[in-house]
């Protein structure tokens, strides 16, 4: 028998590796989002067990990641939320924020940020479903879709064996059902100062995409400079881009901050905040391709050689 050897292997190997550091993985989307929407997770409202049990997972790939701890306490930013929209016996939840950093040891950093909260079982208000008060909103666009883009950039951006011009910042944030409540008490209480971030992107809802509405982009008004960072992206999907900086989702605590945004958005449908939004409904590939466009982006604004100036847009 001839001896074989092993060293083609395992660059092989090591090559595979590392291409697939340096791309948007479908399968791993698919384990963040089957995970958290999932009838076990009973819809992730806000200060229930399910949703710190879907923070510990957030925590757990950030950990794995090896992403820095930048909340309050290690990963965690906590704070109070309060259920307004119905009536209810403990209408104040606990929530938390769970923030990872990429040191590059720059002067900038680039915020990435997606919810991971929902409406839980229909009790917390907002449900579409007039008969919905104890059906499991899973929420798998509402916002698995962008919890597991932020995982996945961050995964991306944690492996690209590169060390970037600018710091990066992932932050889940909670309770943003509840009327953005995360967002707005990190951007009242920064774990890193204000005037160091650049710019902020954020994920809500990029799961179901339509190619009749296309991808809604949404903050491209709040920077004189997003024009130069979109010039030469392409994307195998069509996307719109939208000018105001306010909206239904985090990114408006740092429009209203004045930090340049973006919000990408693949816009309502049927399921929304009704008790249907499921995993399997998910587009899998229109969100890997929404990452990589998004993904192009960020390494854009990283090209920038200032801070990004920033516009009022209302």
């Amino acid at each position: 028998m001839k001896n074989i050897s092993l060293f083609p292997i395992i660059c092989l190997l090591f090559v595979t590796k590392l291409a697939q550091a340096q791309q948007i993985e479908i399968p791993n989307l698919k384990k963040h989002i089957y995970y958290l929407a999932d009838d076990k997770m009973q819809g992730r409202g806000t200060g229930s067990k399910e949703v710190f049990k879907a923070a510990d997972y957030i925590e757990k790939e950030f950990k794995k990641y090896k992403l820095q701890p930048r909340g309050e306490k290690g990963y965690r930013q906590s704070f109070k939320a309060k259920v307004w929209k119905v009536k209810v016996a403990d209408s104040i939840r606990n929530a938390d924020n769970i923030i990872g950093f990429i040191d590059n040891g720059a002067a900038l950093t680039v915020v990435i940020g997606a919810h991971y909260d929902h409406l839980g079982t229909g009790h917390q208000g907002s449900s579409k479903d007039s008969l919905g008060v104890g059906k499991i909103h899973n929420g798998a666009d509402d916002n698995a879709s962008g919890t597991a883009g932020l995982l996945e950039l961050a995964r991306y951006f944690s492996t690209n064996k590169e060390k970037e011009p600018y710091n990066l910042l992932f932050i889940a944030f909670g309770a943003e059902e509840l009327g953005l409540v995360g967002s707005k008490y990190f951007t009242e209480h920064p774990t890193l100062p204000l005037e160091k971030i650049t710019a902020m992107l954020n994920m809500d809802m990029i799961g179901r995409y339509n190619p009749d509405n296309g991808l809604a982009v949404i903050g491209y008004g709040t920077s004189s400079q997003w024009p130069t960072i979109f010039k030469d992206i392409q994307a195998p999907i069509k996307f719109n881009l939208s000018k105001d900086g306010n909206g239904g989702s985090d990114q408006t605590s740092f429009y209203k901050k004045n930090i340049p945004v973006l919000f990408f958005h693949t816009g309502g449908h049927p399921d929304y905040h009704m008790p249907t939004d499921d995993a399997e409904k998910i587009d899998y590939d229109a969100l890997k391709s929404i990452l990589d466009l998004e993904k192009s982006v960020i390494e854009n604004v990283m090209k920038q050689s200032n801070k990004m100036d920033f516009i009022w847009t209302n």
